[in-house]
């Protein structure tokens, strides 16, 4: 056996190889597709605190409309990179894609809100649920949700209408638009407007991981070092979020970048800094939240036969252990 210091300088030697290299005037795009939300704060920190750019990365964040545009694009080539609900890229594979989930993130804190008249759960009967695409998703969680309060699929009808900004709007402009799934800010705008919230996906269907970082597995593996400069910078970004010195400097780019009021974004960034329910730190994978993923899938849409894979087959973590070796 190698003696102590030995093995710690050799550790230390490979740990200095795997720090990715950065040519002099090398810069390098990329886009980012998400949906409009708290879950980007780790990018807009990347950006305003100028982490991507001091790796040689221009990195442009794009909102999608609906989870269609932003699973066809990457499979398309259109964008390279996804941050957003972590059973689209499982709806990806089971398309036939090839992706890899690169980085974990949070529970997505989406919840159940209804118009406020409607005060308990059963008074979604023969209602109508406004969903992003009916087969993915906080829509499948949603579904189950409903069947543990007693209203299985059938007792209520589903109408996809796009993204979470668009059914927010839906829920004060149609009539006919009863209960949504909603994440912040949306979702803390629309307690404040009077709708009624019946419960998180967390509270009750327990661990779920919501949002997470993928790719597609070719195009990461033809880019492995600018996929760990990528995840470096945004580990970095999630380390200044939960930091509560920089509390005030987070507040200030979440309020401008999602056009909020200071105390809004406060309420906002409190979410993603509670330590037992907020952001992963450094972006670990949520590995239990993400098998209840699978199974909730499995159990709703009968995927798989109603038993799900093994989490581990989608998971390509190696980018983000080598990015987290190198900060």
């Amino acid at each position: 056996m190698l003696p102590t210091t030995r093995r710690a300088t050799l550790a230390a030697a490979t740990a200095l190889l795997a720090t990715p290299r950065l040519a002099v005037g090398q810069t390098t795009n990329l886009k980012v597709m998400v949906f409009p939300g708290l879950a980007n704060l780790p990018l807009f920190v990347g950006q305003a605190q100028g982490f991507f750019a001091k790796r040689g990365l221009a990195v442009e964040i794009l909102n999608t409309p609906n989870s269609d545009v932003l699973r066809n694009g990457l499979a398309a080539g259109n964008h390279q990179l996804v941050v957003a609900g972590v059973d689209n890229a499982v709806a990806m594979e089971a398309d036939g894609h090839d992706i890899g989930i690169l980085i974990g993130g949070d529970s997505a804190f989406n919840a159940m809100y209804a118009k406020p008249e409607i005060r308990s759960w059963v008074d979604l009967r023969g209602k109508t649920l406004i969903v992003d695409s009916p087969r993915t998703a906080y829509a499948i969680a949603g579904y189950k949700m409903l069947e543990m309060n007693g209203l299985p699929r059938g007792t209520y009808e589903v109408r996809p209408t796009g993204g979470t900004f668009a059914r927010y709007e839906l829920m004060f402009n149609d009539p006919t638009a009863h209960a949504s799934m909603l994440n912040p800010p949306f979702s803390l705008q629309a307690e404040d407007r009077g709708l009624t919230r019946l419960g998180s996906i967390t509270e009750v269907l327990g661990p779920y991981l919501g949002n997470a970082g993928w790719a597609m597995r070719a195009w990461a593996r033809q880019n492995p070092d600018v996929v760990t400069r990528y995840l470096a910078a945004y580990v970095e970004g999630i380390r200044f979020m939960l930091a509560p010195a920089n509390a005030d400097a987070t507040v200030a780019i979440l309020a401008e970048r999602l056009r909020l009021q200071p105390a809004m974004a406060r309420r906002n960034l409190a979410l993603l800094t509670d330590p037992r329910s907020g952001s992963a730190v450094d972006g670990r994978f949520d590995l239990e939240g993400f098998r209840n993923v699978l199974k909730i899938r499995a159990e709703v849409l009968g995927t798989w036969g109603g038993t799900p894979p093994p989490a581990e087959r989608y998971l390509d973590l190696g980018y983000w252990e080598r990015a987290v070796a190198s900060l």
